[in-house]
């Protein structure tokens, strides 16, 4: 893959990663560094990069509305009371990852949630506050600068493992941070780049 931005058909210039796949260049376009503040959307986001682990992030995308239908709109309080059954049935469903270190890690990683939503403001303000609610922006010109793990992420991933999140490692969370917009990680000259940069928190973090 080139690691230099791209020019395309539309005039516009891209980050190199989604290619000419009009589906992915529609991800880019339209999610991926677009800062997300919905604890349920955070979740889900979270365990599809797990999902994700060992495998390229376009062929979880194409599979997500399998996993979202499998997975109960990823509603932590329904992932948390599968039963055997229902993981076996997982096991066998074509349309998803059929992994089951990584279902069973999903339902603890509900678990985890539910723990810190009982707790305290709401999953989506535990992340932010990483960053202090604002969006890291960086200002890499080329796809060979950016990191696959930060000191940040190595945090961010010991303090959820410390909650019983599973496949949360560094590479997994920095990921997640590029896609929830945690941190802008578009190559400078990516038209998305400045566009993601205006993007503001709203007026409160909403514990849901």
């Amino acid at each position: 893959m080139s690691k230099a931005p791209i020019t395309h058909a539309d005039g516009k210039t891209r980050c190199p990663w989604p290619g000419e796949d009009p589906f992915y260049v529609a991800y880019h376009d339209t999610e991926w560094g677009v800062p997300d503040y919905d604890d349920r959307a955070l979740f889900e986001k979270l365990i599809l990069d797990g999902f994700q682990a060992g495998l390229s992030w376009i062929t979880i995308l194409r599979k997500r509305d399998n996993f979202r239908k499998a997975f109960d709109d990823f509603q932590p309080e329904k992932i948390v009371r599968y039963s055997e059954k229902k993981v076996h049935a997982l096991m066998n469903d074509a349309g998803i990852v059929r992994n089951r270190a990584k279902i069973e890690g999903a339902i603890l990683s509900a678990k985890g949630y539910l723990k810190i939503m009982e707790d305290g403001p709401g999953f989506s303000k535990f992340l932010w506050d990483f960053v202090d609610g604002q969006p890291i922006v960086n200002n890499f010109k080329t796809h060979a600068n950016v990191p696959a793990s930060t000191p940040l992420s190595i945090k961010i991933s010991k303090e959820l493992q410390a909650r019983n999140f599973k496949f949360v490692g560094p590479t997994i969370v920095y990921a997640f941070m590029q896609a929830t917009g945690m941190v802008n990680d578009h190559l400078t000259s990516c038209y998305c780049h400045a566009l993601c940069s205006k993007k503001k928190k709203p007026l409160r973090l909403k514990a849901t």
